[in-house]
């Protein structure tokens, strides 16, 4: 899957607003199917996330999320790459299918990251309001989800145990 994909079908002109009033529901069912997190889902499933969700496309350089400030959303990078930026240092890049936002709709606290835009990019919004009824209506999301969240828990684990091991050789 390249890096960056099209920013427009041949039957979406112009920019995608940032409204779910923009591409039709196919062409954003198109988008969504060239996301890994929704790959194998069925039409039904995709379709279901399209009338929970808006795409909205953010040009390079512009701050996504900001850490510490309130969470109100949930992204998926469809096109484009951004970089996380936490209170340890950068995170390094995320690029298509990779989600971000997650933590502070599951738990309430504020954005524990900053998300830049590195290159132009389209991303898949669920808004709070959306974000519990998409996750109960589509499980297999769910379970995609929190396998992801734990390889970044055990990554980070690693992480630290690597620097602990490095601070205090034995």
């Amino acid at each position: 899957m390249p890096e960056h994909l099209p920013f427009h079908d041949e039957d979406e002109p112009g920019q995608i607003p940032l409204d779910t009033s923009g591409p039709s529901p196919d062409a954003r069912i198109r988008h969504l199917q060239r996301v890994p997190l929704f790959s194998g889902f069925d039409e039904a499933d995709l379709r279901r996330i399209v009338e929970l969700s808006r795409i909205a496309e953010v040009a390079a350089g512009t701050v996504v999320t900001q850490i510490g400030e309130p969470g109100d959303s949930f992204f998926v990078i469809i096109d484009g790459t951004v970089t996380t930026r936490t209170p340890i240092g950068t995170g390094g890049q995320m690029k298509p299918g990779d989600f971000f936002g997650e933590m502070s709709l599951l738990d309430g606290e504020p954005r524990s990251a900053t998300v830049v835009a590195t290159t132009d990019v389209r991303l898949l919004v669920v808004d709070r309001t959306h974000f519990w009824r998409l996750l109960e209506e589509t499980p297999d999301l769910i379970r995609r989800i929190l396998t992801i969240l734990s390889r970044r828990v055990r990554r980070l684990e690693q992480s630290l145990h690597a620097i602990v091991r490095g601070a205090n050789p034995a």
